[in-house]
């Protein structure tokens, strides 16, 4: 005799206000969860401490990353070339990464070489590189942070889940604890606001009077 076979659980489809109301909720649990973590604040003032110490030093700040980190990287760098809120001089950032140079050196040495053979080019001791990664795995920026040792420029490394290798390679790890890499991201852009916001007003204290 034939047993029939167990009906699968239905899920029932979430609408669109519970999608909105789960999904914020969830940004605000990751932020919470962020903030909360051991040494979090020193890290921060840290991160600060770096980025000025570069501008002040008439160096110039690094930036990578993958995918939508790559985007990051990206944003990060024009907010100090153009402007954050107000006018003011441009300051010295860069993206690695540019499609040319991008599939030159994927094609002639592999593609985990794209950011370790640009900042050899371009960086020079004093610099800083700041890594945008939600695994913190990606081989390409393991050989970039080992090309800034080799320069002597400080890395900076903008995670997520554990960290992965990059943790403990980066002079400076600050870790998004969550799963998925949209709500690592998310947390991401709002250090890249923040950290301009806290470094323009040690550099330039005008534009908040």
């Amino acid at each position: 005799m034939l047993t029939k076979p167990p009906e699968k659980a239905y899920m029932k489809p979430m609408g669109t206000e519970e999608i909105w109301k789960s999904s914020l909720e969830e940004a605000k649990t990751t932020i919470d969860a962020f903030t909360h973590q051991p040494e979090i604040w020193n890290k921060l003032e840290k991160f600060t401490q770096i980025i000025f110490d570069t501008f002040k030093a008439d160096h110039n700040v690094f930036t990578c990353g993958n995918g939508g980190s790559h985007c990051d990287a990206l944003h990060f760098a024009e907010e100090w070339t153009g402007r954050y809120r107000k006018n003011r001089k441009p300051l010295g950032a860069l993206a690695l990464g540019d499609s040319s140079h991008v599939s030159c050196v994927a094609n002639d040495f592999g593609f985990e070489h794209i950011f370790s053979r640009q900042l050899l080019g371009l960086g020079k001791g004093g610099d800083c590189l700041i890594l945008f990664s939600t695994s913190g795995n990606s081989q390409n920026q393991v050989l970039a942070v080992e090309a800034a040792k080799a320069k002597k420029i400080k890395t900076v490394g903008l995670l997520g889940r554990d960290g992965g290798k990059l943790k403990d390679l980066v002079d400076l790890a600050i870790i998004v604890p969550a799963k998925t890499s949209d709500r690592i991201q998310e947390v991401h852009i709002k250090l890249v606001h923040t950290v301009i916001e806290s470094v323009e007003r040690k550099l330039f204290p005008e534009l908040y009077s």
